[in-house]
């Protein structure tokens, strides 16, 4: 019981330490390493893009590729989470009716 408590309270030291550690090389918040690309898009999105819209040009034109992949990922995870509620379906029906039809006979005798 000791002992357990023990390597409780060394695990939550060492990951408070390596919290802390983390936390001091963080820099302030808002404050990127490198802001060239943010700069790029700002000062030439909407004449590159067209979009009035900065978030927008970024996700659709810039990055349209990456969305795209990121929506057809979704949409085969969604796919096959209905392919396999559909197979799941469909046997608790075929076992409803195997047990339907052995009560019904069962009544008949």
């Amino acid at each position: 019981m000791v002992a357990n408590k023990t390597i409780f309270v060394a695990g939550f030291v060492f990951f408070f330490i390596i919290l802390a550690v983390a936390m001091s090389g963080m820099r302030e918040f808002g404050q990127p390493i490198s802001s060239e690309m943010d700069d790029h898009f700002i000062l030439h999105g909407q004449e590159e893009t067209g979009a009035n819209n900065i978030v927008t040009s970024v996700v659709f034109d810039y990055r349209g590729f990456d969305t795209l992949g990121e929506a057809t990922i979704l949409f085969a995870a969604v796919l096959g989470i209905s392919v396999l509620l559909d197979q799941q379906v469909k046997k608790t029906r075929k076992k409803d009716k195997k047990t339907k039809s052995k009560n019904a006979k069962g009544r008949r005798k």
